[in-house]
């Protein structure tokens, strides 16, 4: 690769990389409904036709934010995985937890995007990326079932049959003694961390408790009593 062809794809990913960060901006005051090319392309002083080169659809772009999204969520909870102490599954699901709610909290409109309404006419990719990147935190947290998990733990109706095949393959390939229901697991674990987070941010707790972070703590407190870690 020459220098030239070098330089062109370094400044051709930095203008993507703007791009999205206009994007986001956009989705920060204006919803999900605010990102459209032409008016990036106008905030940018790029012609119309100069954007599309990048992304070819306002649909492209929104999922190369969800990828880049999903994937900050899943590195703030890999770091916190990392510090957290090895072989405890408790302080790696709390540590894990705690991340999930601290990068919600910062990112608001990010995590509205991910997790929010459905963006009307908008359907992520069932494969590449952006999916990929989705998986990456559910096969964190599924990690960390695998390590609590005990011999003899009660079955489950789901099979792997039940569960996404690209998440399944991804899931079998990591832990190849965890059976389905250590999956099923992971998930009503995510749903329920989850649950709290999202009344948080959509400001569903602000007229039950002024501390939703002593709340979610209590509630970690139980979850781990109830798995017995």
């Amino acid at each position: 690769m020459t220098e030239v062809t070098t330089r062109r794809a370094r400044l051709r990913a930095q203008t993507a990389a703007e791009i999205k960060e206009v994007a986001l901006r956009a989705l920060t005051e204006h919803g999900a409904a605010g990102i459209s090319l032409r008016a990036i392309a106008r905030d940018m002083g790029m012609t119309a036709g100069a954007i599309y080169s990048y992304f070819d659809t306002r649909d492209a772009l929104i999922t190369a934010l969800v990828a880049d999204i999903h994937n900050s969520l899943a590195d703030a909870e890999l770091a916190a995985y990392t510090a957290a102490r090895a072989g405890d599954p408790a302080a790696q699901l709390r540590a894990v937890a705690t991340a999930y709610r601290e990068w919600a909290v910062a990112n608001v409109a990010e995590f509205q995007l991910i997790y929010g309404d459905p963006i009307p006419g908008y359907q992520m990719p069932a494969d590449g990326p952006a999916r990929e990147a989705a998986h990456r935190a559910c096969v964190l947290l599924t990690g960390i079932v695998a390590l609590g998990w005990k011999p003899g733990a009660r079955a489950d109706a789901l099979t792997w049959a039940d569960l996404d095949p690209v998440l399944v393959t991804e899931v079998r390939a990591a832990y190849p003694s965890l059976p389905p229901a250590g999956l099923a697991l992971s998930i009503r674990l995510w749903a329920r961390i989850h649950g709290l987070v999202t009344l948080e941010i959509y400001g569903h707790l602000t007229n039950l408790t002024p501390r939703p972070d002593v709340v979610f703590a209590a509630d970690l407190d139980a979850l781990l009593e109830d798995l017995g870690w």
